[in-house]
């Protein structure tokens, strides 16, 4: 997938690039800031994973799992009783749950955050590009992905990207090659 990256000046020519190339139906977008911008994530429609949900599914299941096996075992399958203690004393069996439960939750949180995020992504073209380096102090930049990889479509979306980022006044457009 080809893609055209550029660098702008300020946090509104950003947001304003982004909405302007949302409107001309691109979707593939990420921008790159040196700061936590909200505008910037409203502008790409950012939302919230499941990430908490999935977690807390993962973490109630295994603990639900793991109290089932200590029941099963200790009630069911060996009934033994130990100085006169019933045979189902829930407050022995609370600790081992709740130790896998958390961890079930954090290893899902863990997981689904990568999946969510695309990773692991060892190299992205972009880093190749030595202005990229202003991402982590003052510079603003757009990637837009675009087309696919046959010459006639690709070079005539990427004069429309071209045209969507100069109308927008970035100060450096470049082409990325995948």
């Amino acid at each position: 997938m080809a893609s055209l990256i550029a660098r702008f000046e300020s946090v509104a020519a950003l947001t304003g690039a982004i909405n302007a190339a949302r409107a001309a139906g691109y979707q593939r977008l990420e921008a790159h800031a040196p700061f936590p911008v909200p505008e910037v994530d409203a502008a790409l429609g950012f939302r919230e994973r499941m990430i908490p949900v999935a977690a807390l599914i993962a973490g109630v299941l295994v603990a639900g799992g793991a109290y089932f096996m200590q029941w099963y075992s200790a009630v069911i399958s060996y009934p033994y009783v130990v100085s006169g203690k019933p045979l189902h004393s829930w407050p022995a069996f609370l600790v081992i749950p709740f130790e896998l439960g958390i961890l079930a939750a954090v290893i899902t949180a863990v997981v689904v955050m990568f999946i969510g995020n695309g990773l692991p992504k060892p190299h992205h073209p972009v880093f190749d590009w030595p202005q990229f380096d202003r991402a982590s102090s003052d510079g603003f930049f757009l990637l837009i992905e675009y087309g696919d990889d046959s010459t006639v479509i690709s070079s005539l979306q990427r004069g429309h990207v071209a045209e969507i980022l100069e109308r927008q006044h970035a100060a450096e457009i470049k082409e990325l090659t995948p």
